[in-house]
């Protein structure tokens, strides 16, 4: 186990600086002068070539590379060009909102797709299973953003259930927050069911194919207690993966619905960074994303390997 954990700690690491090389390219091929975006257009020369100086962006590329790699692995993004801010505090504090909505969405995501899964795995090839598939592949196809602004009109705007802005004021209780949450969580809801209903399914079929399932049916156990006792920690593998994998992909859909909703979350810091050519808050914000995907991706493989030893004694060699 010490060794597979090894393995992807370091296959972690290398992925994270390849993510750094990668956003440290693309935000240095974004147009525009750093110094004249942010004093405006109508600002001297002499002035925007001095803040560019104190910025450090007029430095050679490959001294702001290393400056930029060492800053990933340090978690010294440095301060905001913009508000002069430091880094860390707003992609943190942006972060602990997106995580909100994100853990909301996830809270009521999970039990309802794997519920969804084994249910439509158990009447394989009846209406109930071709209604979860249909639905699943429905829903999974629509964009974010699209089912927020459909639900922001239909339930905040037309029947008043919920809050045209998501943003709650402070002080506001764990209850209270959700009133201004819930119809943005749903809107990830919605968009990430189909997946992960569909992978437990197929899971669960299969395992309910195999000889260990029959064998304990053999044996006179109850379908219940067959896969209670087998099935599910057998079939739930791939679903732990695909669970993983969202999360990461879930905090690229939230920037769309948080625009949808204008919530201050992670998606609109990057957003509003973009726009006002912020390069330390992007750099920041798209490698935080990156570390939470690897976390969570490193989670599940210590899982799946926890719930199945071949895994981790395959992967270790």
């Amino acid at each position: 186990m010490r060794r597979f954990l090894l393995k992807r700690v370091a296959s972690a690491l290398i992925t994270l600086w390849l993510l750094a090389t990668i956003v440290f390219l693309i935000v240095n091929v974004l147009p525009g002068d750093v110094g004249r975006k942010i004093l405006g257009p109508f600002a001297p020369k002499e002035e925007v070539a001095a803040f560019n100086h104190r910025l450090g962006t007029d430095r050679p590329l490959l001294a702001q590379y290393f400056t930029s790699i060492r800053r990933v692995f340090t978690l010294d993004f440095g301060n905001s060009f913009q508000s002069g801010q430091d880094v860390k505090s707003i992609i943190f504090s942006a972060l602990f909102r997106s995580g909100k909505l994100a853990l909301l969405a996830f809270v009521i995501t999970i039990p309802i797709s794997i519920a969804a899964g084994i249910f439509a795995a158990r009447r394989q090839d009846k209406l109930a299973d071709r209604v979860v598939v249909n639905v699943g592949l429905a829903s999974s196809s629509i964009p974010e953003f699209v089912t927020a602004a459909v639900l922001l009109s239909i339930f905040c705007v037309h029947w008043k259930l919920g809050k045209v802005f998501a943003n709650p004021p402070p002080g506001t209780s764990v209850i209270g927050q959700l009133e201004y949450l819930l119809v943005p969580a749903m809107a990830m809801v919605i968009a990430y069911f189909g997946y992960i209903a569909r992978m437990t399914r197929a899971g669960v079929i299969g395992a309910l194919q195999s000889d260990y399932a029959r064998t304990a049916t053999m044996k006179g156990l109850s379908d219940n207690q067959v896969m209670r006792r087998h099935i599910l920690r057998n079939a739930l593998g791939p679903t732990i993966t695909v669970i993983s994998v969202q999360i990461g992909y879930l905090f690229g859909g939230i920037i769309g619905v948080e625009k949808v909703f204008n919530y201050a979350g992670l998606g609109s810091t990057m957003l509003t960074a973009v726009g006002a050519k912020d390069i330390p808050v992007l750099q920041g914000a798209v490698l935080l994303v990156g570390i939470v995907y690897m976390l969570s991706t490193l989670a599940a493989d210590l899982l799946i390997a926890y719930l199945n030893p071949r895994v981790r004694l395959e992967t270790a060699r």
